[in-house]
């Protein structure tokens, strides 16, 4: 395993440095988690404006076949494949520029720069569970994205049955606080495969993400984004939280005939994609935009 990364000063909103907890999986004493002592109540001020990085991460090496002298990172066309394609017509999410895809511990060994190069520009990769699992794989994925220049980010899949605060202090305590990193995402979804089977009001189910979202945005210095499904998002999210930015399922229609007047960043379109660089399936999301979009999207994401 790798040496603990220099930890990162950020400078907040009130002028004084905080420093980066140790990160969990990197070998460090258990410690409380950054804010892990304060009260979180629902409404509490978030940052005016983005942290700064005061001392910045060291970067790994980039493969050479990625390296690029241009600030922006070069685009790759797609060149997935699907096992159970649908036909989007006139919407369809091949006619955007900028694919990306999402993955797990499902995922196995995964060859990051292949799978760039397959049109892979971002990854969303599985941090958390609820407040005690970490995807065993998340180090692994996190180191090989960066390394391959992939732009990446991590995402929470939230439990119903434990506390906000719990869920975000353990976030904090596993994912690195990586300016170049994208904001981080909160995953909201029925699972019927848990053993909570709490279904909450749609009052204390927002109540518990923005306690959630407030904490992460105070510690990242990024405001969150919300992934959700379609019946999920019906129940709890229609009409609500329209200044977050969404990333959405729609896997048989565009966003727009099942999600109608909502906004979004990202589309996941296909849970069932192919590609090389990855054994088996893989899900797949596009950016919603063209690339001068994209590059603009994630400057100001920094």
């Amino acid at each position: 395993m790798a040496s603990a990364p220099t930890p990162v000063s950020v400078l907040s909103s009130d002028q004084t440095l905080r420093p980066q907890q140790p990160l969990a999986w990197e070998g460090a004493p258990e410690e409380p988690a950054a804010f892990g002592s304060m009260e979180m109540t629902v409404g509490m001020p978030v940052p005016i404006e983005r942290p700064i990085a005061a001392i910045a991460p060291s970067m790994p090496e980039i493969n050479s076949q990625l390296r690029s002298t241009n600030p922006r990172t070069q685009i790759y066309g797609h060149r997935f494949r699907d096992a159970k394609p649908i036909n989007f017509g006139r919407t369809s999410p091949r006619k955007l520029a900028v694919h990306g895809v999402d993955v797990s511990r499902w995922q196995g060994d995964i060859d990051w720069v292949k799978l760039r190069t397959q049109g892979a520009n971002f990854a969303y990769i599985k941090a958390t569970d609820g407040g005690d699992h970490l995807d065993p794989m998340f180090k692994t994925n996190w180191r090989g994205a960066k390394a391959a220049g992939v732009k990446h980010g991590a995402y929470h899949f939230f439990y119903w049955c434990r506390t906000a605060g719990e869920q975000a202090d353990w976030f904090i305590r596993n994912v690195p606080r990586d300016p170049d990193a994208l904001p981080p995402v909160i995953d909201v979804e029925y699972n019927g495969e848990s053993s909570c089977k709490m279904r909450l009001s749609r009052a204390k189910i927002l109540e518990k993400m923005q306690v959630f979202m407030d904490k992460l945005e105070r510690h990242y210095g990024k405001r969150p984004i919300i992934y959700t499904a379609p019946d999920f998002y019906a129940d709890n999210l229609d009409g609500e939280f329209l200044k977050y930015p969404f990333w959405l399922r729609a896997v048989a229609q565009h966003p727009t005939k099942v999600y109608p007047g909502r906004k979004w960043v990202f589309w996941q379109y296909s849970g069932s994609g192919l590609t090389q660089g990855v054994s088996g399936k893989i899900d797949l999301n596009v950016f919603h935009g063209d690339e001068g979009d994209w590059h603009d999207w994630v400057a100001d994401s920094r």
